[in-house]
């Protein structure tokens, strides 16, 4: 039988100038967008609002934009997870309300594991390089930037 994909809900906050917000995970050696599990009962637009305000403490209230969805197959050992599986990303393109420091550190809350880990978030411009991204990630950005560039 094959195995129902975890549900995940993935952030894409975009500044005025186009820039998007991403972090480093201190355990996972990587840069990341805010994205989480979506719960049972909780739709993913709820669980996308919820994901940002846990992992950068922004309380997003805007438009959230569906970019569609991306499928990963997750290794056990990566991101927390002990095991093997599916995974449906749902990506949502939310624009800034207002400005933003250019940096800042948030403490992550709502997840066992990732409760007092420290995120240091960021501005990627448009044009950065994603080298330090796993290739969900890049498959996110990308989707970011195309929707962007319309």
């Amino acid at each position: 039988m094959k195995a129902r994909p975890v549900l995940k809900a993935c952030a894409c906050l975009v500044d005025g100038r186009g820039r998007l917000l991403v972090f480093r995970h201190p355990e996972d050696r990587g840069m990341q967008l805010p994205k989480g599990t979506v719960e049972p009962g909780e739709a993913p637009e709820d669980a996308v609002r919820r994901e940002l305000l846990e992992e950068s403490g922004i309380a997003y209230a805007g438009a959230l934009e569906p970019l569609g969805t991306i499928d990963r197959y997750c290794e056990a050992g990566v991101e927390g997870n002990k095991r093997r599986h599916p995974q449906l990303w749902h990506v949502y393109l939310m624009r800034a309300e207002a400005p933003l420091p250019e940096s800042f550190d948030h403490v992550a809350s709502g997840s066992p594991e990732e409760d007092g880990l420290v995120f240091s978030f960021s501005w990627l411009a448009p044009d950065a390089p994603l080298d330090n991204f796993a290739p969900p990630y890049v498959r996110v950005i990308d989707k970011v930037r195309s929707a962007l560039s319309l």
